[in-house]
């Protein structure tokens, strides 16, 4: 999905960070992310540039937006195997006898309650590194919205051109290369479900119907997300993703210039 063949204007790449930064294999998370981004964002700035942070999840852009307070917390595999046995309503029990839940979306699932039970274990015990060493960025959100029979065509088409251009054969090298079932898992819908045909779970049809199926359904929780930046208090600039770039980019040059940047 980092389509570098689309980075090109006028015969020129275009600059970006943040890609390929790790190896695969690597268990990436969203505190590393909030650490790289405000680096890369004061050397960005440094040189008197603008930054445009695009993409990713929306928990991803919503810790540099809102500016998550994460802490630099070590996986306990020990505690977490002892949690994975229990179900999330007792994990939500836990939680809730060890702070407020102030922050609903460390319930929104076991991963996460899990992680948020043991990041409080840890802070009792030790000096917690605030995650904050980056103070808030000034910024202007917006969303490329389409319409819902659109938004469904779109991510078809680009299964299709996906698995068309090799993302079995990716994986099936990530597989030769070391790469375990669960790193697989990890690393996201196309990766689970691509390694789930690798290993004989499914057939390749099978494959390709739950995976578009799962994106869809990935797609939908993404905007549920951000409706909920939007209730916090994130103002989100809606662009209608049916009208030509040239519009696209004055809607966003208008907004931007209302914004001490």
């Amino acid at each position: 999905g980092k389509d570098l063949d689309e980075y090109w204007l006028d015969g020129q790449l275009i600059p970006y960070h943040l890609i390929d930064i790790v190896d695969a294999g690597y268990r990436y998370n969203v505190f590393e992310y909030k650490r790289d981004f405000g680096q890369t964002c004061r050397e960005i700035e440094s040189r008197g540039k603008q930054i445009i942070l695009c993409g990713g999840s929306g928990m991803y852009i919503d810790a540099v937006v809102s500016n998550y307070n994460l802490p630099a917390v070590a996986p306990d595999e020990k505690l977490r195997g002892e949690l994975e046995r229990k179900s999330h309503n007792e994990l939500i029990t836990i939680l809730s006898e060890l702070k407020p839940l102030h922050n609903k979306t460390d319930i929104d699932t076991k991963k996460r309650t899990i992680r948020a039970i043991e990041i409080e274990y840890f802070c009792r015990n030790n000096n917690c590194n605030s995650g904050n060493e980056y103070p808030a960025v000034n910024n202007i959100c917006f969303e490329v919205r389409f319409d819902r029979e659109t938004r469904r065509r779109r991510i078809s088409e680009r299964l299709e051109q996906r698995l068309n251009k090799g993302l079995i054969e990716e994986v099936e090298t990530l597989v030769k290369n070391g790469l375990t079932f669960d790193d697989l898992m990890f690393y996201g819908l196309e990766y689970k479900f691509v390694g789930m045909y690798l290993h004989g779970m499914i057939s390749r049809i099978e494959m390709k119907t739950k995976l578009e199926t799962a994106i869809h359904q990935f797609a939908k929780r993404q905007m549920t997300w951000f409706r909920g930046m939007e209730r916090k208090g994130t103002t989100i600039h809606v662009i209608d993703g049916n009208i030509s770039m040239e519009k696209k980019l004055n809607f966003v040059l208008q907004k931007a210039s209302t914004y001490i940047v």
